[in-house]
């Protein structure tokens, strides 16, 4: 594919992360290239979609799509089909239902991702996992979804019994936000993300170090990066915020910003 290392080189200087993932996207744009109608990638964070435009942006003759089984989904899957391809795109995911006796334990996301884990799956052929009372639903590869539920037995030793069923019967979280009004010095990540997550500045930098915080689903550069509106800042342990707008400026220079949180 032409353009192929200077895309390379662009996101190579983004991050590790970002550069493995040009890589893979590129080898499924290549496969198109080359002739096949459309190829659909593993599951990646949703920057994988902004890899993906880029990608077809310097293809010319090839689309990308993005899906993770619903809107606003985490985990996404890109696909790259042909300019003269106007059959359906099968982006090959299944629901997964799974359920256990609530009675013994209250199983959360972290349990439900580490048994899976625990069994050896690459976790990219899972998408999200939207946790329900006494149950989950699990979005995966339509290769994968038959092995896991032969083989997805427990939870934080807990039974749970895993079936396939219609994805129509997906039911998505609810998207509930908190709207913060907040007023900073700078459009640092440290202080935006600081004021966001009700956190002190020196906490806000060392979640950055620890590498815990990510600004539109990349590993943070730096606290001191820029960030602006539209961008969304996730931080391990305590969830995301979305800077909306920016709201004006104080007489003492101060930016008010407009964010909403989301756990």
């Amino acid at each position: 594919m032409k353009d192929r290392e200077k895309i390379l080189r662009y996101f190579t200087a983004t991050g590790e992360e970002a550069k493995d993932m040009a890589i893979r996207l590129l080898d499924l744009a290549d496969a198109v290239d080359r002739g096949r109608p459309f190829a659909v990638g593993p599951f990646m964070s949703p920057f994988a979609a902004q890899v993906g435009q880029t990608i077809a942006a310097h293809a010319g003759t090839i689309t990308a799509k993005s899906f993770g089984g619903y809107h606003e989904a985490e985990r996404i899957k890109v696909a790259f089909v042909d300019g003269g391809y106007e059959g359906p795109v099968d982006f090959g995911i299944k629901l997964l239902s799974v359920k256990w006796d609530g009675r013994y334990r209250l199983i959360g996301h972290r349990d439900v991702l580490g048994s899976l884990m625990g069994l050896g799956i690459d976790r990219a052929v899972l998408g999200d996992i939207l946790m329900q009372e006494n149950g989950c639903q699990i979005l995966c590869d339509a290769d994968m979804a038959q092995w896991i539920i032969d083989n997805f037995h427990k939870v934080a030793m807990v039974t749970v019994t895993v079936e396939e069923v219609p994805m129509e019967e997906l039911h998505p979280p609810e998207k509930t936000a908190k709207e913060v009004r907040a007023t900073v010095a700078s459009l640092r990540l440290d202080a935006v993300g600081a004021a966001g997550f009700g956190l002190s500045r020196t906490k806000m930098v060392q979640l950055v170090d620890d590498q815990r915080t990510e600004v539109n689903w990349q590993m943070a550069k730096s606290a001191s990066q820029a960030v602006k509106p539209g961008d969304v800042i996730s931080v391990r342990g305590h969830g995301r915020i979305e800077i909306k707008e920016i709201t004006g400026k104080s007489r003492k220079g101060r930016i008010g910003v407009l964010i909403e949180r989301y756990r």
